[in-house]
């Protein structure tokens, strides 16, 4: 896998990305790990021209980005520029608001609305939305069907992409490489993270680390496309510089040739 292909994710270091000084010392221990590329969530109220002018200076490119419901919603012009400002194409939204947490009807209700947004914001400024998920989104509703099913299902694929989280679905009993194959082409930025078990627990780990199917996983990547392989880690048990740098170096070195 080539080193252009993999990111971190700024929620990983949410706790040293609050001010500009801790941004910009992120930027520098993630270059100097061998990361080309960051995506940016869990950042403090930093000017997107200062983001912008760090990530240049590291070398650093923002190949996507969580951002809140609210913005979508309510700041969606502003938000738009900001990612235009970075060349950055995808525009993520973490989970299901809670608003919409109430069954079908409430999955019914938010892909009305991310509908509209996802197709002015594609039509409009030439960006893609991407939807991330949680282990929640696999709880049959009402007509037997789990939450993604319907998000997958009744959602515009010009419009509406996915950024699967790996760990996220195996948490909930799904079987990643399905669930790859399912999206398709409709995922260009995924999410991987491991999962391993201390005293009979799930636990995040570093890839590679863990007892998921990251050769399946990453042969069903290439085969659907995927552009962006983003690495986080909810909870490190470790330095998370540490723990991003071992899944960096398994990703480089021990998947090659999958």
């Amino acid at each position: 896998m080539k080193p252009s292909m993999i990111a971190a994710q700024m929620y990983t270091f949410r706790e040293y990305t609050q001010t500009k000084e801790e941004l910009r010392s992120t930027f520098q221990k993630l270059a100097s790990i061998g990361y080309t590329a960051v995506q940016v969530s869990g950042i403090g109220p930093i000017d997107p021209l200062v983001v912008k002018q760090f990530a240049d200076e590291y070398g650093l490119e923002i190949c996507a980005t969580h951002v809140p419901w609210t913005r979508l919603v309510d700041d969606l012009d502003a938000l738009a520029k900001e990612h235009q400002l970075w060349n950055c194409k995808y525009i993520g939204l973490g989970g299901l608001p809670d608003l919409y947490r109430t069954g079908l009807e409430g999955y019914r209700i938010f892909i009305k609305e991310i509908s509209a947004i996802a197709k002015r914001l594609n039509e409009n400024y030439g960006l893609q939305f991407i939807y991330h998920n949680h282990d929640f989104e696999f709880e049959r509703l009402e007509d037997g069907r789990t939450g993604m099913d319907i998000l997958l299902a009744e959602t515009d694929p010009d419009y509406v992409g996915f950024e699967l989280d790996l760990y996220w679905l195996q948490a909930a009993g799904a079987d990643p490489v399905e669930w790859i194959h399912k999206v398709n082409d409709r995922m260009q930025v995924v999410h991987l993270k491991d999962m391993a078990v201390i005293d009979r627990k799930p636990v995040f780990a570093e890839v590679g680390e863990g007892n998921m199917n990251y050769p399946g996983i990453i042969k069903a990547c290439r085969e659907t496309g995927v552009e962006w392989y983003v690495v986080e880690q909810d909870v490190c048990r470790r330095d998370p510089f540490e723990s991003v740098t071992i899944s960096l170096d398994y990703l480089l070195h021990t998947i090659e040739g999958v």
